[in-house]
């Protein structure tokens, strides 16, 4: 886009060609009200409020372009009076239960009204009874609905649910003599208000993936987290700013938090907030903030037994959901004391980018999600997107629904969430192993032949083949044919029939035989028919590519060849890679430890099984603190070190005071903020010069980003053939979580608190004659667990999965390393 100027009451401005005025005025600090609009989506013109006259014409700020040039003015005399009207209309019946209401303090109709001076009402109407709704989760009161219709927006364009609608409203109709007596723009917007309602698209039961964006966005108390109603005032709150600590988006977010009753003094988190206009929570953040380590008190004896402990121990193995700060105190450990550091997920991705490197010559990928946001076609390989990273999810939707975009998905479990984004989103569900083929497919569709290695586009070449089919098409054929018609003889003055030859053109179908290349890596991904047609037309017009691969990859069994072929994919086609790291810092250990494949003799466990455990759960041998405990920072899929401030106290002992009773000194945790390893791109920031929120415009000032280190590389860029037959035809299962889990620490919180089991599709439950709850033994080649089977509604086909936030099901004990395992399952 162009840099343009234009004027905002007098005022010059720049912003974008083609910007909503509303956008840059909001991004100059220049006030327009509008309640319907959200940033990131399409403008609904559903409040009308954002009226503003451009070059001398009456326009909708939130809908209208910006021009070189444009002269707007954002009040007039009959502006004014129709904000005035919609204001009325919308207090017209509105509850007056402010002081009980959960969004009062906060709420925008009361802004507004104050805001536009609302003292007197010209306006009424006979109000109809609507009563309250309780969609699990979410709690929706009609009566305090405006119809902004900004919770059907954001479903649709930010999360790609779309499970929200308008319904009739059944109220009677408006009298006719309004519509001559008021603002026209009130009246339009007052009929649609008196006519609707939301409701869910399956009707009476919400089905979504539950992340409450909803309730986030709502200017009203009308759609409100069920837990949260009734429970403390806006204005009790205080807002601790943070980061999640749950998945690898690494969302910022707010933990509001105040005393937990009058006669307990204990400070306790009431709700999660975010910053809607900018970043989307999933229901994981938004609900699973409570996992704190309660109650618990220094224990000198438990502290000297783990100084014993560490003094034994050969092996620290931990998770990683610890902070940066946390990580760089296990690496000094590690140099002092030569401890072997484990960890399963950091050392997989540590590995992938290292074989990326290789042939990349950078220490991390290129792309982020932000990238993800503004493409019009977006690729995922390896990843179960929904779960792996909820916001890489929001990601690819927003580019397909905002940007008209497309794209592909390469998973074996075939995902109705995915399906439900766009009809220009195709599905590829192949068989285990064939992850390197999708990766080979991307270079064979988007490669620059003349650029890449001779060694990969003759392999490449060995897939197409040429064929001969037979095709109908219509053709144009011109026809000869007699015509009779009737002719008036001047002389007899009698009509006569006279008959000429009259040449046309008609269509003819035809058949033909034609050669077509035949591509094979097609079949063997399960490419849905006709594909190759499909794919030009989602290719036209495209312009910007974004490619995330995901977990699957890293714990393959060829990671590194498969690490090379994304490396290569960045090189020689138009993608940005992003790829996903899996928990909430795997990023961040990756890339500040030393990591090991195994363990020793003697393992300090932290947050995961040891001979001695450290733990933040509770249960172990020490407690620790959790993340909504700390202070430090998160290394994210975004490459960004985000800060994160503790949200409630802690009175235990930190992994701090172990490393100075084993004599790594520092007083604070934080104080390692600074001292993160600068040759791996971090900053000599100290904690409390980061930064956490986003300005008007939308940028993240957010910590600061990591710098991609130059790494040295070797010249080769040789890859391995794979071989379709490694392909797991048997019958399978995966390692993943459902929607709203993640690891244990999302399981401990009373809203998402839940037991794991065998997750299957409702096709897979009927086809197996199964019921909810009947238990079964799973096994593999490694071992065998009894589990309870639980139907997933968003999964379809026959691959079921084991989750790993239930540690009572050591699920990651069946696999080896991959997240496809063969398995034979038998009802008890």
């Amino acid at each position: 886009m162009n840099e343009i100027t234009i004027t905002i009451d007098g005022r010059s401005v720049q912003t974008q060609e083609g910007e909503y005025i509303l956008n840059a005025a909001r991004a100059n600090g220049i006030f327009i009200p509008a309640i319907c609009y959200l940033t990131r989506c399409s403008p609904t013109l559903a409040c009308r409020i954002c009226l503003v006259e451009a070059d001398g014409k009456q326009v909708y700020a939130c809908n209208a372009k910006a021009k070189e040039g444009m002269d707007i003015t954002t009040t007039t005399p009959n502006i004014l009076a129709e904000r005035r009207a919609i204001m009325e209309v919308y207090d017209v019946n509105h509850p007056l239960e402010c002081g009980v209401c959960d969004q009062s303090g906060e709420c925008e109709l009361q802004n507004y009204t104050l805001e536009v001076g609302v003292d007197s009402q010209t306006y009424s109407i006979k109000d109809t009874h609507k009563p309250a709704q309780d969609w699990g989760l979410i709690h929706y009161d009609p009566a305090l609905c405006i119809m902004c219709e900004r919770c059907i927006t954001v479903c649709k364009d930010m999360i790609g649910d779309a499970a929200l609608s308008t319904v009739a409203r059944g109220s009677e109709a408006i009298e006719a003599e309004f519509k001559e007596s008021m603002p026209k723009d009130a009246y339009a917007m007052w009929n649609k208000l008196n006519k609707s309602l939301i409701a869910p698209n399956g009707g009476d039961r919400l089905d979504c993936t539950n992340c409450g964006e909803c309730t986030s966005v709502c200017p009203v108390g009308a759609l409100v987290s069920s837990d949260y109603q009734y429970t403390s005032n806006a204005w009790e709150h205080t807002q601790i700013p943070a980061t999640c600590a749950h998945c690898s988006a690494g969302c910022q977010l707010s933990y509001d938090i105040k005393h937990t009753s009058i006669t307990d003094p204990e400070k306790k988190i009431y709700r999660v907030k975010n910053e809607w206009n900018y970043v989307s929570l999933c229901g994981a953040g938004r609900y699973g903030y409570d996992f704190e380590n309660r109650d618990v008190v220094k224990n000198a004896a438990a502290f000297d037994a783990a100084v014993a402990a560490f003094k034994k121990a050969d092996t620290i193995a931990f998770t990683s959901t610890i902070t940066n700060e946390e990580a760089l105190i296990l690496q000094r450990l590690k140099a002092k004391f030569g401890y072997r550091l484990v960890n399963n997920e950091a050392v997989a991705l540590k590995n992938f980018l290292s074989s990326y490197s290789a042939i990349s010559g950078k220490s991390l990928y290129g792309g982020d999600l932000k990238q993800v946001h503004e493409s019009d076609f977006v690729v995922s390989i390896g990843s179960a997107l929904k779960t792996d990273n909820p916001n890489a999810r929001f990601a690819m939707n927003n580019a397909l629904s905002m940007n008209k975009g497309a794209g592909l998905y390469f998973h074996p479990i075939n995902d109705p969430v995915i399906a439900d984004m766009s009809k220009n989103v195709t599905q590829f569900n192949h068989a285990p192993m064939m992850e390197e083929a999708a990766l080979y497919l991307m270079l064979d569709l988007f490669g620059d032949k003349a650029t890449m290695p001779s060694s990969i586009t003759e392999y490449l070449a060995t897939f197409h083949s040429t064929k001969t089919i037979t095709v109908e098409e219509t053709v144009d054929e011109k026809v000869t044919e007699t015509v009779t018609k009737m002719v008036l003889n001047e002389e007899s003055g009698v009509e006569e029939e006279v008959s000429e030859e009259v040449t046309k053109t008609i269509k003819k179908k035809v058949s033909k035989e034609v050669e077509v290349d035949e591509n094979a890596l097609f079949a063997l991904l399960n490419a849905p028919s006709g594909f190759a047609d499909t794919l030009t037309k989602y290719l036209a017009k495209k312009e910007t590519f974004s490619l995330m691969v995901g977990p699957d990859l890293y714990t393959h069994p060829h990671s590194e060849n498969c690490a090379r072929l994304v490396a290569l994919i960045e090189k020689y086609t138009p993608f940005s890679v992003t790829m996903i790291p899996n928990l909430s810092n795997t990023l961040g250990v990756a890339m500040i430890c030393d990591l090991d494949g195994s363990r020793g003799n003697y393992t300090i466990g932290y947050n995961t099984a040891g001979d001695f455990t450290l733990s933040a759960m509770g249960g172990g041998d020490l407690d620790m603190p959790a993340l909504n405990q700390q202070e430090g920072t998160l290394l994210s899929i975004d490459k960004r070190v985000n800060p994160t401030n503790a949200a409630l106290g802690y009175g235990g002992y930190v992994l701090n005071d172990l490393a100075n009773a084993l004599g790594v000194n520092s007083k604070f945790t934080v104080d390692y903020t600074a001292q993160l390893p600068e040759n791996r791109g971090f900053k000599a920031m100290a904690f409390d010069t980061l930064p956490n929120h986003f300005s008007n415009t939308g940028e993240e000032v957010r910590g600061y980003l990591l710098e991609n280190i130059a790494v040295s590389v070797s010249g080769d860029e040789n890859v391995t053939p794979f071989n379709a037959d490694s392909a797991i035809t048997d019958k399978v299962v995966y390692l993943a979580n459902p929607v709203l889990q993640f690891s244990p620490f999302t399981a401990m919180s009373h809203q998402l608190k839940g037991s794991g089991g065998l997750y299957v599709s409702a096709s897979a439950m009927e086809s197996n004659g199964w019921n909810e709850g009947d238990m079964v033994n799973v096994k593999t080649a490694r071992g065998e667990v009894r589990v309870s089977v639980i139907t997933d509604g968003k999964i379809e086909g026959d691959i079921s999965y084991l989750p790993t936030f239930d540690t009572a099901i050591n699920s990651e004990a069946l696999f080896d390393g991959y997240r496809f395992t063969c398995v034979s399952i038998q009802k008890v």
